[in-house]
């Protein structure tokens, strides 16, 4: 199999960091010109979120690169190591749409319940990643 495969999920992850970015680009600066706010107003996150209280698409940015690090992490981990297999893809695929999911409900509706099964599945496929990938490592 071919191990550029495992880079494919990490590619549609920085595109959901830039859908992410132009969605809180986009609302803050219809905000400021809306409300005739300079955004010198909003210097800091304190600042930003007591002029403009809703935080979505800022959070969500935010929540883009705590854990999904460890997802990042793991695909180097595997392309460097070669030992990508069809389980790693189908997690690292599923993983990306458990976190394309809770980005979407994160940035509209923010349903915390609907939010947090999509967080608690991409926490779990990332487990499995790690896991299956450890196991790899040290019966290789």
């Amino acid at each position: 199999m071919d191990n550029r495969l495992i880079l494919y999920p990490l590619l549609a992850m920085f595109v959901l960091i830039c859908i992410v970015a132009a969605t809180m680009f986009n609302r803050r600066i219809s905000f400021y010109k809306k409300n005739r706010v300079h955004p010198q107003k909003t210097a800091t996150s304190a600042e930003m979120l007591a002029v403009m209280p809703d935080s979505r698409a800022p959070d969500n940015f935010r929540n883009l690169f705590e854990l999904p690090v460890m997802f990042y992490v793991a695909c180097l981990t595997i392309y460097v190591t070669a030992n990508i297999c069809l389980p790693h893809l189908i997690l690292a695929w599923c993983y990306v749409a458990a976190r394309y999911t809770h980005s979407f409900i994160h940035c509209t509706s923010n349903n915390v319940m609907r939010r947090f099964y999509a967080f608690a599945t991409s926490c779990f496929l990332l487990l499995c990643m790690w896991l299956m990938l450890a196991y790899q490592l040290i019966t290789a």
